[in-house]
């Protein structure tokens, strides 16, 4: 049985969630200490447990030491089960990192999957569903499986309650990936999006964004969505040739929408002013498959800026279950190639 220590790098969910989804791909029993050590609430959370719960669904295993703030638990996993999954976190949890725990091994099944989950769907410190949709997702499909998403209500915080369905055509094989360059821009949009809130803090958001990216108006939207609670979201996609990205900003109680738009703008812009075709939170969401591919032969390469400590902690985790090897090099302008291969 591996024993991971989950206090490594910044200590966070996602050396569970990575752990869960290696184990059920592997067939490896697993122990998971000190989880979530480096947070100010270590244990697991309810989106946690959620995660561990749906890892057991999928793989009919047996856990101990699944409960709301324990910091120890064991997995055994017996075997891949494909089928329709609904999974309800209860809170404003991160529906998608609850998704990221189950796609992968469902990735690889014997036959076709449906994964609804319950919960925060705009979450600030977590992958939005756009991202999901616009971003990841293409790049999974570029490697062999089928995927599509649909989103049937948002969830903000603190209300969750949004929901969102990912279908899955497995495939037997995960392709290497290759991502150099970005290629031509087919396209920018920012979309301003309220729940149960005047139209015109999105409105605002807009105009903002407009003066910061001097755009097109016609880059630019605004809409009302459909939630159990109040909540604003600004997001801005850039679909290149080769790759996507997608950043986000949620408006809070107290925060000037002008505020809102300044920080996504401080952040898209960097990217936008390189030509570093991977972003930073789609490279860490790219290591997983990529690792995978490579346990099966396939070789993977991608440029991205210079990696967090949150992806090289992702890099040493995977490289616990999978023999594979990766290699980071460092380029010009603070950015790096990735190499995952298989081991030597």
């Amino acid at each position: 049985m591996l024993t991971i220590d989950g206090s490594l790098g910044e200590g966070g969910g996602q050396i569970l969630r990575s752990s869960l989804s290696l184990s059920i791909l592997t067939g490896k029993p697993v122990t998971i200490s000190k989880i979530r050590a480096g947070r100010k609430k270590p244990g697991l959370m309810r989106q946690h447990l959620t995660a561990v719960e749906a890892a057991a669904k999928i793989s009919n295993a047996e856990v101990t030491g699944a409960g709301i703030g324990s910091t120890e638990l064991r997995f055994t996993p017996k075997e891949i089960l494909p089928g329709n999954y609904h999974f309800r976190i209860g809170t404003a949890g991160s529906t998608t990192l609850v998704l990221q725990t189950v796609l992968a091994p469902l990735l690889l099944a014997n036959s076709p999957s449906s994964v609804t989950v319950e919960g925060g769907t705009h979450n600030p410190f977590a992958p939005p569903y756009d991202f999901l949709e616009r971003a990841y997702l293409p790049m999974l499909r570029r490697m062999g499986p089928g995927l599509t998403a649909e989103i049937e209500r948002y969830g903000f915080y603190p209300a969750g309650g949004g929901k969102f369905t990912v279908k899955v055509e497995p495939s037997q094989q995960l392709r290497g990936l290759s991502v150099l360059e970005r290629g031509e821009i087919l396209h920018r949009r920012v979309v301003a999006l309220v729940a149960r809130l005047p139209l015109a803090i999105a409105k605002r958001e807009c105009a903002e964004m407009e003066k910061q990216c001097n755009w097109p108006q016609s880059c630019f939207e605004t809409g009302e969505v459909l939630s159990n609670g109040p909540g604003n979201i600004l997001l801005m996609e850039l679909a290149y040739e080769n790759t996507a990205e997608v950043f986000s900003s949620n408006g809070d109680i107290g925060t000037s929408c002008e505020k809102v738009a300044k920080d996504l703008w401080g952040e898209a812009r960097k990217f936008i002013a390189s030509d570093i075709p991977i972003g930073p939170y789609l490279a860490d969401q790219l290591i997983l498959p990529c690792g995978i591919a490579a346990s099966r032969g396939e070789t993977s390469m991608f440029r991205t800026c210079r990696l967090t400590q949150h992806s090289t902690t992702h890099i040493e985790l995977i490289k616990q279950f999978l023999p594979i090897s990766v290699e980071v090099t460092p380029q010009e302008e603070r950015s790096c190639l990735v190499t995952i291969r298989p081991a030597q």
